[in-house]
């Protein structure tokens, strides 16, 4: 009888969407913490030598030759567990935002495997574009599959769901579009993560963005510009122990870095935001939210292009940055790593400021 009582009383303490997010933040920190340190001296002995320095960066990062990577598996598993636990297990979307997170963050794996097994200072020799392109492909299609499955009845399928309750059919450029946004997000955090501790700190006010969407979906009335989503609800958990997974590992990522995320974190917490946003219908406002990290993947795409236009006009590739990508720039003109990470922060809380002026009154 009490046991029966125990658990009712819990069951609906936990229905609380700040609850499940508490709980679970609360618990991928606490994860985090108690379980960094091993997991690092586990990856040193592991890695041996660490993750190779790719030749394409500044003279001042060949000194992290050694640090060992793939910590993204711990914020993967911090994520993971919480979530499962204190989320509504009937609802759809929480097991949505994790599969993007597990398939994402295996892609990632394989990269970083391939990298430090074969110790080399080239890119190339993790998966090659085409590979990683076309695997990004595949999840991208599973995903919004699932994602067009959860929405209401009301939303036509294959549709985007604008502000004010605008419905624009897209048929079968809803997956070209989802692509962009999903596997596009997963390169940009991926490219972004260049810095001790810069990719959490662009990545937190973002997700502060996304929790605010949240709960703009799952309250009627709350906010005009965000569509009613109850089926949202299994968001909360899902990323409360994002919010803290991330916290957590920014305690040994923070400069000088004890352990790098590597591509299984990066990617695995980039398809992870552009899957949420989807789920969210925000997809607009995160691409705002996120816009120091859309800058950084925008200055190697043009720096990319314009090498190679340049090259083939006049037999002689010519660049306009530095080097990309942006923080690699401002470092060969000298800022300190410190420094760039500290002012890329601010710039990402004033575009998520802009998010949030945007999602409450545009």
């Amino acid at each position: 009888m009490l046991t029966s009582l125990f658990f009712e009383r819990g069951a609906t303490f936990f229905a609380s969407g700040w609850t499940q997010f508490a709980a679970a933040f609360g618990l991928a920190f606490l994860i985090m913490i108690l379980f960094g340190r091993p997991f690092i001296r586990m990856m040193h002995r592991l890695q041996k030598k660490g993750q190779p320095i790719s030749e394409n960066v500044p003279q001042e990062h060949r000194k992290k030759a050694g640090t060992p990577t793939m910590g993204g598996l711990l914020i993967i598993a911090a994520i993971l567990i919480p979530s499962i636990l204190f989320m509504p297990i009937s609802n759809p979307t929480g097991w949505i935002a994790l599969a993007a997170l597990v398939m994402f963050g295996a892609i990632g794996f394989v990269d970083d495997y391939k990298k430090v097994v074969s110790q080399s200072k080239k890119a190339s020799n993790g998966l090659s574009p085409m590979a990683r392109l076309g695997l990004e492909a595949v999840c991208v299609v599973i995903l919004a599959y699932l994602i067009n499955r959860t929405i209401p009845l009301y939303i036509p399928e294959l549709s985007l769901a604008l502000p004010f309750g605008i419905i624009w059919p897209l048929g079968i450029f809803y997956y070209i579009f989802a692509y962009f946004v999903i596997a596009g997000s997963a390169n940009a955090t991926n490219i972004t993560d260049g810095l001790d501790g810069m990719l959490v700190k662009l990545y937190m006010p973002v997700l502060v963005v996304l929790v605010v969407a949240l709960y703009g979906a799952t309250r009627i009335g709350f906010m005009d510009t965000v569509m009613f989503l109850p089926a949202a609800s299994g968001l909360y958990a899902v990323l409360g122990a994002a919010f803290g997974a991330v916290l957590g590992f920014l305690w040994f990522n923070s400069k000088p870095a004890s352990i790098f995320m590597g591509d299984v974190g990066s990617l695995a917490l980039g398809g992870f935001m552009g899957t949420v946003a989807m789920l969210l219908k925000s997809e607009i406002i995160m691409a705002i939210a996120a816009g120091m990290m859309v800058l950084i993947l925008l200055s190697s795409f043009i720096q990319t292009m314009y090498f190679k236009a340049s090259r083939k006009i006049t037999g002689t590739g010519k660049r306009v940055f530095l080097r990309a990508p942006l923080h690699h720039h401002f470092e060969e003109l000298g800022w300190p790593e410190t420094k760039i990470v500290e002012r890329f922060f601010i710039m990402s809380i004033l575009f998520s400021g802009l998010a949030l002026v945007l999602l409450k009154f545009a």
